[in-house]
């Protein structure tokens, strides 16, 4: 399993060819309370670093784009009911969407987690 992130605040977490896309602890701790999830519908193409979901808070709506290309082949249908679970669990049961990635070098240009612990630390 291998997981890389994007400066914008994005997860994807390849497990086979499949990525499961979703936004880090920073992400959702600086949106504050999640209470609606856009999620895309299956079968959509996303594109990388294009929107492929819209999450809103308390504090804002923001965009979620795909870390990497491909098609959506699930979503997580449970955020429809409970969105908070983006803030309870980002890495977990809050994720956005999952996607046959098109082109698995993609996942060279971004960050793995050292990276993005180091450039998330300056954020702040």
């Amino acid at each position: 399993m291998t997981t890389r992130y994007t400066r914008s605040h994005e997860y994807v977490r390849v497990e086979g060819g499949m990525g499961v896309v979703g936004i880090t602890d920073y992400a959702q701790s600086q949106l504050g309370d999640v209470v609606f999830v856009e999620l895309p519908p299956v079968g959509q193409s996303v594109s990388a670093g294009a929107e492929a979901a819209t999450v809103e808070s308390v504090k804002a709506a923001s965009e979620v784009n795909a870390p990497v290309s491909g098609t959506v082949v699930d979503v997580n249908s449970a955020l429809a009911d409970s969105p908070g679970l983006v803030n309870e669990d980002p890495s977990g049961k809050g994720w956005f969407l999952k996607i046959k990635l098109t082109d698995a070098a993609e996942l060279d240009s971004l960050m793995d987690e050292s990276a993005y612990r180091e450039y998330a630390k300056f954020l702040d």
